[in-house]
């Protein structure tokens, strides 16, 4: 029989901390297939994944490939699984054991039932390097807890209740029957992989659980801003994708739809701010194209999105109203514990 779950951990120069996502996921038995996508690396990750192999056979496997980037380990490790579920857990980031045996557990009884769900959402808690107090992202209120549902039968999702991929189990299929290919050597491609596969959702179930521990706070980190106003490039690109697969794709349901908006919304924002920040002639160009593109290629999205509160914040006119745009971003993210 096929594992119950498939785990994916692209790993890249990750030595110093692979061992701990790989503690957090192995030992489960033949339901959990691990497999550990080493891309390119140039360190000790491939050794240290090795002994895993050896120490837990046919659960653990390594697959081993030129460096492409997350995205091109994502696609790889895709391939490669037979589980009958797919998680990705960061090489940085782990699980933890309890909230995971509970997540088999639901998956187990989804299956005995009748074939699963094609999207099981949990939480997940920002391990902020130096902060104490954790910011835990819940999807209470926005989906029905412990229970099968449609799109049809969600509700509000808050600024903060975006569907990070830490936040995803899907279903194999669903992510292959998706046509997900996500590009090759760009950082961010977590957000297509957060979003393209969602029209091919119909059922989803929401398990009340912190499963996945996301750290953040070292100082080389991709999603430092500091190292995202060096990426802007990147994160224009995925941008730019996730606009173009909503605007070319009909969704199945209309709160699906208007969960495709929230997260665009979301996400708009923040490269407009990001590109605020650069503040060079070519960012704030870059801004106002990412803008009217918008509303030549897709004016229904266009004005729903830009006049979104998100949208407004984030194109306030002049010099000033740039000014207020960053310090309202910032404000919002000490709001919400992010920073």
């Amino acid at each position: 029989m096929n594992p119950l779950l498939s785990v994916v951990i692209p790993a890249y120069q990750a030595q110093d901390c692979l061992a701990r996502a790989l503690d957090s996921v192995v030992g489960f038995g033949d339901e959990v297939e691990v497999i550990v996508v080493d891309d390119g690396s140039t360190d000790g990750t491939a050794d240290l994944a090795r002994r895993y192999v050896e120490r837990f056979a046919g659960q653990v496997h390594l697959l081993s490939k030129p460096n492409g980037g997350h995205g091109s380990a994502i696609n790889a490790g895709l391939e490669r699984a037979t589980g009958t579920y797919l998680k990705v857990v960061d090489a940085d980031d782990w699980l933890d054991r309890d909230a995971l045996a509970q997540v088999l557990d639901t998956l187990r009884a989804q299956v005995a039932d009748g074939g699963g769900v094609d999207l099981l959402v949990s939480n997940f808690v920002y391990e902020k390097v130096g902060k104490r107090r954790k910011t835990v992202v819940r999807y209470r209120g926005a989906l029905r807890r412990g229970r099968v549902s449609t799109w049809a039968q969600t509700r509000h999702f808050g600024k903060r209740q975006y569907l990070m991929m830490h936040a995803l189990t899907y279903r194999t299929d669903v992510l292959r029957r998706s046509g997900l290919r996500l590009p090759e050597h760009t950082f961010y491609v977590d957000n297509l992989y957060a979003l393209v596969p969602l029209s091919h959702v119909h059922t989803l179930y929401y398990l009340d659980v912190d499963l996945y521990r996301y750290f953040i706070g070292r100082p080389d980190q991709s999603v430092q801003e500091s190292v995202m106003l060096r990426r802007l490039d990147q994160q224009l690109r995925v941008n730019w994708l996730m606009l173009d697969h909503v605007t070319g794709t009909v969704a199945h349901d209309r709160r699906l739809r208007r969960y495709q908006l929230h997260y665009v919304e979301i996400i708009c924002a923040v490269t407009s701010i990001l590109l605020l920040r650069a503040g060079t002639a070519q960012a704030l160009a870059e801004k106002e194209a990412l803008w009217s593109q918008m509303r030549a290629q897709d004016p229904e999205l266009y004005r729903k999105v830009r006049w979104s509160g998100l949208g407004q914040m984030c194109n306030l006119p002049g010099a000033t109203g740039r000014r207020v745009s960053v310090l309202a971003y910032r404000v919002a993210q000490r709001a919400i514990g992010f920073s």
